[in-house]
């Protein structure tokens, strides 16, 4: 599958009280990234036609992260949707190498004009695949 990355800072905004990256903060992290993948990777006609909406998430918050810390997100999708449903793996590592928070959403394909589900075709599905998760 081909993956995606993007570098993530920890800003002074993204500390909550207890000075590591606040849980809302890794939740818009994702959205980031998974839309940065769909907008690297999706043929323009794609983006025109379609929208995703997240139905689902499944976060596992392994450790913390700092002010100005650092991540590398990485993110590739399940080579089987599901109907309009197709999951999403991602994982935010450390320069260290370990990892802070791993996560599966789920995302369905809406039509952009309509809003309504479409089921996720081999065409949506093809420039994700390709290199090892």
């Amino acid at each position: 599958m081909k993956s995606f990355t993007l570098n993530l800072t920890a800003t002074p905004d993204a500390i909550d009280e207890l000075g590591h990256v606040n849980n809302a903060v890794w939740v818009q992290w994702i959205q980031q990234v998974a839309t940065g993948h769909w907008d690297a990777a999706a043929p323009q006609s794609h983006k025109d036609a379609y929208i995703w909406v997240v139905v689902r998430h499944e976060i596992d918050y392994l450790r913390a992260l700092g002010p100005g810390e650092s991540v590398t997100a990485r993110t590739w999708v399940a080579d089987k949707p599901q109907g309009a449903k197709f999951d999403r793996f991602m994982e935010f590592t450390g320069a260290d190498g370990k990892v802070h928070v791993r996560a599966r959403t789920v995302w369905a394909l809406l039509d952009k004009a309509s809003g309504r589900p479409l089921r996720v075709t081999a065409d949506v599905v093809a420039p994700f695949l390709g290199d090892a998760a």
